[in-house]
């Protein structure tokens, strides 16, 4: 039976970190980066963007389950709301595949803290902070394992999420 890890949370939670981890330590493994889906010049969004996008995502993530080669896959995105969630796995090939929904979350200061270190190096943009803090709320509604990574090295929080997706 194959896995499909859905990791979710703010922007700057670390959420591509964990799931570069969880690639290199989860069996036969596919990784997609949602936020790859989004990258273009000049970054729009549109409704029109965000039909593409998700179409985008679907397609390769249904084409990872469908392929032998793979018993795990990985997404990470900011998916702060359950219909993001749902309209994705309405549209992807789910039979036989086991769903492990987990939300990073950490304390408002780690937050800020590790935004503050993207901003410092020019990964992103002051205003990053104050919206993803405005996210991490919002997780509280989402039908996911909440994961408080604000004391946790990506390696611990991977190796949590492989326990917590672990079927016995």
């Amino acid at each position: 039976m194959k896995t499909l890890y859905f990791i979710s949370g703010p922007m700057g939670v670390g959420k591509t970190a964990v799931s570069r981890k969880l690639l290199r330590l989860l069996p036969r493994c596919a990784f997609l980066d949602g936020d790859w889906c989004w990258t273009m010049q000049p970054f729009t969004v549109t409704d029109e963007t965000k039909v593409m996008v998700t179409d985008n995502i679907t397609h390769i993530l249904g084409n990872f389950l469908r392929c032998s080669e793979f018993e795990n896959v990985v997404f990470c995105w900011v998916m702060h709301q359950q219909e993001i969630i749902d309209g994705l796995l309405a549209r992807l090939p789910m039979d036989g595949v086991r769903f492990v929904s987990v939300s990073l979350i950490c304390a408002p200061e780690a937050l800020t803290a590790r935004i503050g270190q993207d901003v410092s190096a020019g990964l992103r943009d002051a205003s990053a902070v104050s919206r993803s803090l405005a996210y991490l709320p919002l997780y509280e509604t989402v039908d996911s394992i909440k994961l408080d990574a604000t004391a946790l090295s990506p390696a611990e929080a991977a190796e949590q999420i492989i326990r917590i997706g672990d079927p016995l």
